[in-house]
């Protein structure tokens, strides 16, 4: 321990002035047994500070195989390791100037224990959410519809939320925002993707009543839609289906759907192009429009990027290519892209790099940095950086 006349012999050798100096000394001593191993230092910003301050959680998300992050309740952190060339001392009976509020005038020591160091810390960076696996993972077992009689039900590669949420490396508002997005629901506890075929099962059962019924599709009845359609699917499954293409509300008291045009449109589209390799796009264009229900309107844009147009090719063809089974890598993603096609728009490549984009970063600054742009026939285009393998 450090005496006072100590203290003021290091300040007399320092050339500094106890009238400079705050009246309080801390004078730091190690405990024993102290280690470096003990103790890891994270640097959290305004946010989570307050969110650690308020009771909630961090949770640290990864397969053994994975880069480890760390999820809020809402957002996803990477995790990256920051070395630094002064130690860092842990000090839990440490104060600062703000925190020293005696009115001592005489010049006195308190002693205080390091009870670990560092020289290194966590630094977060917000980032996207690794959502593939998801898909990846409940694709093991997509729901077929209920067993047929005598049949029993494949019971394996089943998960529930916690079991999502151990091996997804995403927070948990994240991961059920992507839920709703690839159309999964709860199924006797555990989590499931229909299967496609399935799907468009359901949704050919809604759209050929709204035409039956001669209802506008902006007022599909929730009610009638399960007292007909439950002879030939489950009741919950029905509504899943209204929920995924439609918009619900109430008018007198009984529950309505308006189905939405895009997303029905949408998923028609797909179920036209998933077994074939390219089409013509002049005669998938007639055969879609035939396809959805009277009053709604097919367009191209309604299928950025899950299908992609070759205006280059005769005739024009369409083919899949859906931006989910797209690497999630930036420069995989990049070099995946610049494989499939040599030369792309910006309005062509767009909606599969819109995702990466992190905050405040627009799709303009991602062509900027991993491709190359040059004027093809008065067209902008952009090409790789380097070469690619096709």
């Amino acid at each position: 321990m450090r005496s006072l006349e100590e203290v003021q012999a290091t300040l007399e050798i320092a050339k500094l002035k106890e009238e400079d100096l705050l009246p309080t000394v801390q004078s730091l001593s190690f405990g024993d047994n102290v280690s470096s191993a003990d103790y890891c230092l994270m640097e959290l910003d305004e946010t989570l500070c307050k969110h650690i301050e308020a009771g909630e959680s961090l949770v640290i998300r990864g397969d053994k195989e994975e880069r480890a992050v760390l999820c809020s309740s809402n957002k996803t952190y990477d995790l990256k390791i920051a070395d630094t060339s002064n130690l860092l001392l842990f000090v839990p009976g440490g104060r600062t100037p703000d925190q020293l509020t005696d009115n001592q005038d005489s010049f006195h020591v308190v002693h205080t224990q390091v009870w670990g160091f560092c020289n290194s810390y966590w630094e977060l960076r917000k980032q996207r959410p690794k959502l593939k696996k998801l898909k990846k993972l409940l694709m093991e077992n997509p729901y077929e519809g209920p067993a047929l009689g005598g049949q029993e039900e494949n019971t394996e590669n089943r998960y529930t939320m916690e079991d999502l949420l151990e091996r997804i490396q995403a927070s948990e508002e994240e991961l059920k925002t992507h839920m709703e997005t690839i159309h999964a629901c709860q199924i006797e506890g555990y989590w499931r993707v229909l299967d496609f075929d399935y799907e468009m099962k359901l949704l050919g059962h809604v759209t050929q009543l709204v035409d039956s019924e001669s209802w506008s599709f902006n007022k599909v009845s929730l009610q009638t839609s399960l007292e007909e359609l439950s002879p030939l699917e489950p009741r919950e499954m029905i509504e899943h289906c209204l929920n995924c293409y439609g918009k619900r509300y109430t008018e007198n008291g009984e529950v309505f759907y308006a189905l939405h045009e895009d997303k029905v449109c949408w998923g028609l589209a797909l179920m036209l192009l998933q077994n074939v390799v390219k089409f013509n796009l002049k005669e998938f264009q007639y055969v879609w429009q035939q396809s959805v229900p009277e009053g709604m309107s097919t367009r191209l844009d309604q299928l950025k990027g899950v299908a992609l147009v070759d205006r280059t090719s005769h005739p024009e063809t369409i083919s899949l290519l859906r931006v989910e089974d797209l690497p999630e890598d930036t420069v995989e993603r990049f070099n995946h892209l610049f494989s499939l096609r040599e030369k792309w728009t910006e309005d062509d490549i767009t909606p599969y790099i819109q995702d990466l984009c992190g905050e405040k970063q627009t799709t303009g600054a991602l062509l900027t940095k991993y491709a190359r742009a040059s004027v093809q026939n008065g067209i902008k285009v952009f090409n790789s950086r380097r070469p690619v393998a096709t």
